[in-house]
């Protein structure tokens, strides 16, 4: 995030003079998106950046981990000051206007085309404006940033189990814990500009790599297993394994469950509205041994 006093510095005088810099256009108006705090003396915002599609950033886990921004735009850090004091009137900055006649602004962003927060580049522009640049509030990525607080997670595997022992040809039951930030509902909201967006997230389905080649949809959290159900087929997510897991890494099958949230978001006091979708995904090892029949 870029403070007061690294804008400051950056907008010194000598720094004003050297930048050739071209007068904005309402399509460079910031737009808001990310993980945005503080503000300068007009607004801080996040200008949005053409993600990598299918790009994920391991939020699954938690934000900054998980598997959940699959396509969401990179956001880049910027700010946007009406210069205090207005350069004179001989300044080529006016661009032909006069002072009085509309107003010097800067807007400054952090680009990371170098990679992280070390590579961060300040990338200046200054500029003349018959009115205060507006700010496009893009709902959505202030959804996404709610969804960031909500600190959501992979499914809490209840069974199988990690020291489980099953069964090759025995029904397994599968299920999973259910919490706000596991499966949900969960509900955060976020606000800039004066917008506010109250975002609504819950799991709708999960989908379960069993390690032996198989895949099983579940669209609920599951049954939980009880003896006096016996050797019955889960009537909701379950899988029976048709060989051990002796051969396998450990002995043990590695299982990914992926928990799809469907996110639903509004912006308050009526307005627009949308939905979208992320995953995150939670690992467990399961032991498949076979019953030896003794003769």
């Amino acid at each position: 995030m870029l403070r007061r006093p690294a804008l400051a510095a950056v907008l010194s005088a000598a720094a004003l003079c050297a930048l050739a810099a071209l007068p904005a256009h309402s399509a460079d108006d910031p737009v808001i998106g990310g993980d945005c705090e503080g503000a300068s003396s007009f607004v801080t915002v996040c200008r949005q950046e053409p993600g990598n599609p299918g790009g994920q950033d391991q939020t699954g886990d938690q934000p900054g981990t998980g598997t959940g921004k699959d396509s969401k735009p990179r956001p880049q850090t910027c700010a946007v000051e009406r210069l205090d004091p207005q350069p004179p009137a001989s300044d080529p900055l006016w661009n032909g206007h006069k002072p009085g006649d509309g107003a010097i602004y800067t807007r400054v962003c952090l680009s990371d085309a170098l990679g992280g927060a070390a590579g961060a580049q300040i990338v200046p522009q200054v500029f003349w404006a018959a009115e205060a640049p507006a700010v496009n509030v893009d709902p959505e990525q202030l959804a996404r940033q709610a969804v960031d607080r909500m600190l959501l997670t992979g499914p809490d595997i209840a069974s199988p189990r990690a020291a489980g022992k099953y069964i090759v040809g025995v029904p397994m039951w599968m299920w999973v814990n259910e919490s706000p930030t596991t499966y949900g509902p969960n509900t955060a909201s976020a606000s800039l500009a004066g917008v506010t967006v109250t975002a609504k997230a819950k799991v709708t389905k999960i989908d379960w790599a069993m390690g032996d080649g198989n895949a099983v949809t579940c669209r609920g959290p599951g049954t939980a297993y009880q003896a006096s159900y016996g050797k019955q087929e889960s009537p909701t997510c379950g899988h029976t394994y048709s060989r051990t897991s002796a051969s396998r890494s450990g002995g043990k099958y590695s299982v990914n469950a992926t928990a799809t949230w469907t996110v639903d978001w509004q912006v308050n006091g009526g307005g627009e509205a949308g939905q979208f979708t992320e995953t995150r995904q939670s690992q467990a090892q399961v032991a498949m041994g076979e019953l030896q029949v003794v003769r």
